[in-house]
């Protein structure tokens, strides 16, 4: 008798019940969805809600802030990579955390990150809603909030392939439309409009100090957030130990090359930078370059673009985290129910829209603020996980052997918690004050699931690491 045909072992990153866990949600992604998931998340337009204060803020040279930007987060993004090849699991920093210093810390870490993942969704609707405004005079901004929370939400239940398809639409139409501003743009300064091509948004002699690198890296760290939601897609791709850091790497340096390209030609076309719109700076330059008509059209892509694909995958990001959470008990346990026929969190997708259009109502015109909240949360896990990697792989691990050992697990982590730790200090006292209160909120909340912090979750009690 023959023997029945035996199913093919899964790949090692794939098999996650030796983290303590069960595949429950659906693998579907390869590496270029993930890529693409992180160029949407970070949004190929994003500098064009921000250009105007950057523009005044930086004296003219926003391409070299976004340039700042990158090199200070790749140092993070790198122990990302480090982690995710590691722990090939959903949950983000908190995941990585909880297994390279201990499960209550990680509890904090993904708690302090929660306040990033939560208000996201809500600053991106507030944009869209006031866009839709603008779009629209006279549109009630409420019923903008409303009908693309209630699309993502939908979409975000469905599950990871109806985002992947929306995903690949939305991904042409902004490329197009970045590529129809540059196109538009170079013929504008070539044809002698403004001061021509020119140096002036990329290095000015004397501008350029200690203070204005510094200033830069506070101002372009939220344009790149993002990222790190890549690393909650693990139990959804395949492959993760190799796509998931590789991916996140990729789109980073896509990210960095269309900030600079787009924001080099705006600058340009708008010299006089302490006179730029510091609301509609960017789509100044639209107009001056493209005429009502097109002006019209970016209005609409970057509508769309926020509305649909930047926002839905800022609540995949959300979801999979609070699922993370909850099915190791540290939240409600509820979060971490997943749709039988979808395979996707659904519980924490529903509660995520509805906490969304909650803060976005009210706080319309408090963006700034909300801003910051979100870089409370995010450079905070972010100093936590850096000193994971350093402390799981060079201290607990001791790969220390080589040169190369020593700069990805001491140097190089220990760059990035210098990098943020900085950033950190130059927050509004509200900030401070509101961060504090959620991170008090949160050792409480630990202090009572865990038993004063004498319980672990039970994935952890047959740890594998």
């Amino acid at each position: 008798m023959a023997k029945e045909a035996q199913a093919p072992a899964k790949a090692s990153g794939e098999n996650i019940e030796r983290f303590g866990y069960k595949q429950e949600l659906r693998r579907g992604m390869g590496l270029w969805d993930v890529v693409l998931y992180g160029v949407l998340f970070m949004v190929i337009i994003a500098p064009q809600s921000i250009f105007g204060t950057i523009q005044q803020n930086s004296h003219g040279m926003t391409p070299l802030v976004y340039i700042i930007g990158f090199v200070a987060i790749l140092f993070t993004a790198m122990s990302y990579m480090r982690m995710s090849k590691r722990f090939p699991i959903a949950g983000s920093v908190y995941s990585y955390v909880q297994r390279g210093i201990n499960p209550h810390v990680g509890f904090m870490a993904g708690w302090l990150i929660l306040l990033d993942y939560i208000l996201v969704p809500g600053l991106l609707i507030v944009m869209v809603m006031n866009w839709g405004v603008a779009l629209i005079p006279g549109s009630p901004a409420w019923l903008w909030g409303v009908a693309f929370i209630a699309f993502n939400t939908f979409a975000n239940i469905r599950g990871i392939q109806m985002n992947r398809g929306v995903d690949w639409v939305i991904f042409v139409v902004e490329i197009l439309a970045v590529i129809a501003f540059i196109a538009l743009g170079c013929n504008f300064l070539a044809g002698g409009g403004a001061n021509g091509f020119t140096m002036d948004p990329i290095y000015q002699p004397g501008e350029v100090d200690l203070h204005f690198v510094a200033a830069g890296i506070s101002i372009a760290a939220l344009s790149f957030l993002g990222f790190d939601g890549m690393s909650t897609l693990a139990e959804e791709t395949h492959e993760p130990e190799k796509n998931i850091g590789k991916g996140i790497i990729i789109a980073l340096s896509i990210i960095i090359v269309v900030f600079v390209a787009q924001t080099y030609i705006a600058a340009c076309v708008q010299p006089d930078w302490a006179n730029t719109d510091p609301d509609m700076g960017f789509f100044d330059s639209v107009m001056i370059v493209g005429g009502e008509g097109f002006y019209k059209i970016m209005l609409v892509v970057n509508i769309v673009a926020v509305g649909i694909a930047n926002i839905m995958n800022a609540q995949i990001a959300s979801s999979r985290l609070l699922y993370s959470m909850g099915r190791d008990g540290v939240i409600p346990r509820i979060f971490g129910k997943v749709h039988p026929k979808y395979q996707t969190p659904w519980v924490a997708s529903i509660f995520l829209g509805v906490v969304t259009l909650c803060l976005a109502l009210p706080l319309m015109d408090r963006m700034s603020s909300l801003a910051e909240f979100v870089n409370f949360g995010a450079l905070s896990s972010f100093i936590m996980l850096n000193f994971a990697v350093f402390l799981f792989f060079f201290v607990k691990e001791r790969r220390r052997a080589t040169a190369k050992d020593v700069l990805m697990y001491l140097v190089c982590p220990w760059i990035g918690i210098a990098i943020l730790v900085y950033v950190f200090t130059g927050f509004a006292t509200m900030t401070y004050i509101v961060g504090i209160a959620w991170l008090v909120i949160g050792l409480v909340i630990g202090a009572v699931k865990s038993k004063g912090y004498k319980e672990v979750p039970e994935a952890f009690k047959n740890l594998e690491v």
